[in-house]
């Protein structure tokens, strides 16, 4: 456990499933206070109970981070009911298939909405709270941030932005203590596929496939992501920002395949 977590809170979107979820839970593990924000009430309902159990004491906040209203609101409530706010980690992520040839602006807005415009607005909106604090942000990016990969163009494109994104906004808050860095992961066994439009059979064919584009032979588990995104948000990497970390298997040191 990390101690200097404790009473602290953390604000992690995407906490319905897979990496967000995982960062909540590791949170709770170590006594912070978590606002826990998705879209699924059901879910959310099943991470309160998480967090809770896990020794944290959770705030649930149905939100789309696209929608610009309902991310005031919610970050109104959380400073409203903690009366602080510590770390931001933007873990909300979506997905879809395409190329330079047969993407839609329709599926390259929703990418972009929710991978790169809502990470900077978060960003935006919390950065007073974090300067109180001296907190700091962990984005979750991906290794298609940092390499190409066909088929999935906007998402590639949404992510280089994330990783630029962290780059720039690190430099400006340094100076009031503000930390702000990014987790670049290989692939990882989580929803986002699925919720994609990848079917189930397809989605296992791709795990399997993965194992051969990995050097080190296999996909990431979400908690394996967490405890980066728990090291970069803690006082053991004071001194580290403006950083894009690969987790990924060595995947980013690959050529396609």
């Amino acid at each position: 456990m990390d101690d200097s977590f404790s009473g602290k809170v953390m604000l992690v979107t995407g906490a319905t499933s897979g990496i967000g979820r995982s960062v909540a839970k590791r949170f709770a593990e170590n006594s912070a206070r978590v606002a826990a924000l998705g879209r699924n009430p059901s879910a959310l309902t099943e991470v309160e109970n998480e967090i809770k159990d896990a020794g944290g004491e959770p705030l649930v906040i149905a939100a789309d981070v696209s929608n610009e209203t309902e991310m005031r609101s919610a970050v109104e409530r959380i400073i409203k009911t903690f009366g602080r706010l510590d770390v931001l980690v933007n873990a909300a992520g979506h997905i879809s298939t395409g190329s330079i040839e047969d993407t839609t602006l329709a599926a390259w807005d929703a990418m972009m909405d929710v991978n790169l415009r809502a990470v900077f607005y978060l960003m935006q909106l919390v950065s007073p709270y974090l300067a109180e604090t001296k907190g700091n942000i962990v984005n979750v990016s991906s290794v298609t941030g940092q390499r190409s990969f066909p088929g999935v163009l906007a998402y590639c494109v949404s992510k280089a932005g994330v990783d630029q994104l962290t780059r720039c906004a690190a430099l400006e808050p340094a100076p009031r203590g503000v930390r702000v860095n990014a987790v670049n992961p290989g692939v990882v066994v989580t929803e986002i596929h699925k919720r994609g439009g990848m079917s189930r059979e397809n989605y296992e064919r791709f795990l399997e496939h993965s194992k051969t584009t990995h050097p080190i032979g296999r996909v990431g588990q979400p908690r394996e992501i967490a405890e980066l995104i728990l090291y970069l948000a803690s006082e053991k990497a004071a001194w580290i920002t403006g950083a894009t970390y690969s987790i990924d298997g060595g995947r980013a040191l690959t050529c396609a395949r």
